[in-house]
């Protein structure tokens, strides 16, 4: 632990810093040691602050939000975990619509809810997802249809290097599926705005075949009733917080639904096939891309390898409404949910030849 080293160096004034502060609260698997000390920035000039108090005390930095898609290791963080709580909606009436800005503190799922109140279409489908906005155009979030990318024109950032302020459009940050330049460079820039151009009165997204059964006795559905539909189908699912969900604990899905070639689309297809798993290769869930890739079904894959929903393996286990989170259902330990995922990992790769790629970030955890 680095109390002695990080004592060395008083905080600046209005700057409160505390050590030993456990991170598993602070995280919705509620899982992980504690770090070395703490910040909860209010402002962005308490984040600069921070980051820079860090740099002369010799500190790494984690810089997190809500924790929603975290993974944090046993022992914690040997640094500085700065978490980012600013707060603060604008908008503004251009000739292509409406720009809503957002601070990265802005609860994400609250924020769908004020845009599509008002009316303004282009992010309904993505309602229910815990977090923060700061972190949406990290992993370019996405669900039912339509990820961030689609609506997202700039962020404003601080480069963790200079301490500088400065705009990065959407082409900057080379979007593509759960990624971003964000999620590349994560040691870069930290996000303190989103400006999002959304439509006023424009219609919902209905691309999403599940979303669209859900919602086909009705014609015209408003924004508001996509969006609660949205977040029925994430409930039955165990993809929203919910205290009295036993489900609750987890980072949504661990695993992100893999892109393949179509040789590789046509293999999992012949074998699942052979396997007596499908009658037909059109049986297995799969979606054409771009350039012949071929999207697959991570959850799909990990129940036909033999992985259960709701089995468990001493405090962690798969959730009993989603294949693809992984719950940790209190007194557990990363060492045993990374284990866990591992060992899903290993399960679809022998029998599929496909591996599974995580969509947390790990912190002083390998993987």
């Amino acid at each position: 632990m680095l109390y002695a080293v990080a004592a060395l160096f008083a905080p600046p004034p209005a700057l409160p810093l505390v050590q030993g502060v456990s991170l598993a609260p602070l995280t919705t698997l509620r899982l992980g040691g504690p770090a070395d000390v703490f910040l909860r920035a209010t402002t962005d000039a308490a984040l600069a602050r921070g980051l820079d108090w860090a740099r002369n005390a010799g500190l790494p930095v984690l810089v997190f939000g809500g924790g929603s898609n975290l993974v944090i290791g046993d022992e914690g963080f040997g640094g500085l975990a700065l978490q980012v709580a600013t707060r603060g909606i604008a908008s503004r009436t251009t000739a292509e619509g409406i720009e809503v800005s957002a601070a990265a503190g802005e609860p994400w799922d609250a924020f769908v809810d004020f845009v599509t109140t008002e009316g303004w279409a282009g992010l309904e489908c993505l309602a229910g997802i815990p977090g923060l906005v700061g972190a949406t155009p990290v992993q370019n979030v996405g669900a039912y249809g339509q990820e961030v990318a689609e609506t997202l024109l700039r962020v404003r950032v601080l480069d963790r290097e200079t301490l500088a302020v400065r705009w990065l459009d959407a082409r900057a940050l080379d979007f593509a599926y759960r990624d971003s330049l964000l999620r590349r460079e994560p040691t870069r820039f930290v996000v303190l705005e989103v400006v999002f151009g959304l439509r006023p009165g424009g219609l919902p997204s209905l691309r999403y075949a599940e979303l669209a059964r859900a919602l086909a006795d009705e014609p015209l559905p408003s924004l508001a009733r996509v969006r609660q539909t949205v977040v029925a189908l994430r409930r039955k699912k165990s993809m929203v917080l919910d205290a009295k969900d036993p489900n609750t604990q987890s980072a949504g899905s661990f695993f992100v639904n893999p892109v393949v070639d179509a040789a590789t689309a046509d293999a999992v297809r012949q074998k699942a096939v052979a396997v007596g798993l499908v009658p037909a290769p059109d049986q297995v869930p799969s979606w054409p891309l771009e350039g012949g890739r071929v999207k697959l079904a991570a959850g799909w894959l990990i129940e036909r390898a033999g992985f259960a929903r709701g089995e468990r393996w001493g405090a962690v286990g798969l959730s009993s409404a989603h294949a693809l989170a992984l719950v940790h259902h209190g007194g557990g330990t990363t060492r045993a949910l990374v284990a866990l995922a591992r060992r899903i990992q290993q399960g679809v790769e022998e029998r599929f030849g496909v591996r599974l790629e995580p969509e947390p970030i790990f912190i002083n955890v390998g993987f």
